[in-house]
């Protein structure tokens, strides 16, 4: 089974111009998330990783399915207000501004290896932000997961150094 073509492609969403990678048809289809999972968990079974953390929300489908098998805790990081512990906050830009993310302070433990997961990197902003948190509590980034990649917008270049996987690659819009 080709995972790509089980992507939905929904044109002008969420604005004019943009080509939204739709994972929902991905995900309806039992053969293909459990090719997606065992896919990722391949390339992650060896990284004596502790701890998964996925990305709101996409993020949290993978990653949580990931923790589940490597037989480690999941951890989400989210938009700011959403979570209710003592937390830390990682800002980064974007387009036109800034955003930032949230993860619980005792969410990560000194020593912890950490798989970071989302479903698509794009600028690698928000991955990089996450990064940034997980290194900010002790933690050490052991990999960094994506189910998609659109390799044109070089977001990789943002996460030099680190051990970065993608399951689908889009090379163009």
């Amino acid at each position: 089974m080709n995972l790509k073509d089980t992507i939905r492609d929904v044109k002008d969403f969420p604005k004019k111009g943009i080509i939204f990678k739709d994972i929902t048809t991905l995900l309806k289809d039992p053969k293909a998330i459990s090719i997606a999972v065992e896919e990722l968990y391949k390339l992650v079974k060896d990284k004596k990783i502790t701890k998964v953390v996925g990305i709101e929300s996409r993020g949290f489908i993978l990653g949580a399915a990931l923790a589940l098998k490597l037989g480690v805790g999941f951890i989400p990081i989210r938009k700011p207000g959403k979570l209710p512990a003592e937390r830390i906050a990682e800002s980064y830009s974007l387009e036109y501004g800034t955003d930032s993310i949230e993860i619980h302070k005792d969410a990560i433990e000194q020593g912890d290896v950490v798989l970071l997961h989302d479903d698509l990197l794009a600028t690698g902003g928000t991955m990089k932000a996450a990064c940034n948190l997980v290194e900010r509590l002790s933690g050490k980034v052991g990999q960094i997961s994506f189910l998609i990649e659109l390799s044109f917008l070089k977001g990789r270049e943002n996460l030099n150094g680190y051990d970065v996987h993608s399951l689908i690659q889009y090379d163009s819009e």
